[in-house]
Formats: C-alpha cells, sequence, structure tokens
C-alpha cells in the first residue's frame, strides 16, 4: 500500500487551488492530495494546537478509539471526540468500521505563505 501524503495550502483564490489539485490528481502516478484553506483566519480556527497534537498522536499508530485516544492525549473523552469529528469533516482523519479513528497520511505538509496587502485610503 502506498503511503498517503497531505499538503495543506492556504489560497484565497479557491477556483485556483481547485485546478491546481485537479492537475495533480491526472497524474499517472500518485502526486498526494491537497487541503486548501481561503484564509489564515480559516485555517488556524480549523486547526487549532489541539488538533494538531490529535493528528499527531495518530500518524502511524493505526486506528485508536476516541477514549484510548483522549487516554494518551491526557483530555476529556468529549472534546476529543468534538475535534475528531471536525477532523473528519476536513479529511485529516478517517473514522473506521469498528468505531476507531485513524490518520491515513504518513505525511503532512503546510504550505503557508503571507504576503502584505496594500493599504487602503480611509
Amino acid at each position: 500500500m502506498e503511503k498517503r501524503t497531505l499538503r495543506i495550502t492556504l489560497n484565497a483564490d479557491w477556483r485556483a487551488a481547485l485546478r491546481a489539485a485537479g492537475t495533480l490528481a491526472q497524474a499517472e502516478s500518485y502526486q498526494g492530495e491537497t487541503l486548501n484553506f481561503e484564509s489564515a483566519d480559516l485555517l488556524f480556527g480549523r486547526l487549532t494546537e489541539r488538533r494538531w497534537s490529535l493528528v499527531q498522536a495518530l500518524m502511524g499508530t493505526g486506528a485508536l478509539s476516541v477514549r484510548e485516544l483522549a487516554r494518551r492525549l491526557g483530555r476529556d473523552v468529549k472534546r476529543v471526540h468534538e475535534d475528531v469529528t471536525a477532523l473528519a469533516q476536513l479529511g485529516l482523519v478517517e473514522r473506521t468500521e469498528r468505531g476507531g479513528v485513524l490518520c491515513p497520511y504518513a505525511n503532512i505538509h503546510v504550505d503557508l505563505r503571507l504576503s502584505a496587502k496594500p493599504l487602503q485610503a480611509a
């Protein structure tokens, strides 16, 4: 089985990001997967510090129950469940048929570039 990779990008032009991802998907060999955010606010709002820790704890471990994941992270089960749900909606984690959760990616790369916007006159 080929190791999956994920590239997280920040591109306000979501159409361009979608076209770029589509181009990669047309390649003959696996080029990885892409998750784009339109703004830094959206990226950091959805991928909080605790959610990053959760993803990192899951990478390479195989499937874990939410309860076991909460135990390993020293966190409340309810809050971990909420974070797992948010991460599953983004595709960063996946649920198994037996109710577990796993991170299918062997490598996650965040491509974050911020640039100055021209100031507008008041």
